[in-house]
């Protein structure tokens, strides 16, 4: 084995690490506030670290969820070639950087729905097709007022921007459109009990107050 061929492999790695690390805990540990796993809907994501009254918080959460995503991806593009490092492994560090939210190592595994580390992951693999993502997530959103629904849709268009995208700014490499279809794919199924209640008319919509 080559020295070059271990670079893709300590890139992922990396990348998993990084992802790894749980910022909805990490912040809310900082800030004196209580475990997000612990309240709300369990999850160690900036939705529910709003729950705690901290908006602050919540926003520190979502920059830094979605930057672990992104970061990996860029270091790949801008710096990557000169080591044989190019769209294989770019692939493989954003969909890295995705798993280790969802199945954190450094938080026995137990990790948030990915929303934000994808959404970072689509703005380091291009802007336009990160903005393009998010319009959609902005649209449903506003129209319908399920920010789970909104995350859906614009997880299941986002493979397919990224394919009409072929010969334009942000089309590459068809393992990268595969990496953003299976982080797609995870994202729904990490979705299920949103998707439950969406079907049976009690998901919460953005804006409500929950009840008791």
């Amino acid at each position: 084995m080559t020295l070059a061929s271990v670079y893709p492999i300590l890139a992922t790695i990396a990348a998993y690490l990084l992802g790894s690390l749980s910022f909805a805990v990490i912040v809310s540990r900082l800030m004196g506030l209580s475990d997000p796993r612990t309240y709300g809907s369990k999850n160690p994501g900036a939705t529910n670290v709003l729950r705690s009254g901290s908006k602050a918080a919540a926003v520190v959460t979502l920059a830094l969820d979605a930057a672990k995503g992104w970061l990996p991806v860029v270091l790949v593009r801008w710096f990557g070639a000169p080591h044989g490092l190019e769209e294989g492994t770019q692939a493989a560090v954003g969909l890295a950087a995705f798993v280790g939210h969802l199945w954190p190592v450094f938080f026995r595994f137990e990790g948030g729905k990915g929303v934000a580390t994808a959404a970072g992951v689509l703005l380091g693999v291009s802007g336009w097709l990160g903005l393009a993502t998010l319009a959609t997530w902005v649209i449903i959103a506003a129209f319908f007022r399920y920010s789970s629904l909104a995350s859906l849709v614009a997880a299941v268009f986002a493979p397919f921007f990224y394919i009409l995208g072929a010969g334009m700014a942000w089309y590459s490499d068809a393992r990268i459109g595969l990496a953003i279809a299976v982080m797609a794919g995870l994202l729904a199924w990490r979705h299920k009990d949103n998707i439950r209640r969406l079907l049976a008319g009690t998901e919460s919509r953005l804006g409500a107050k929950k009840k008791a």
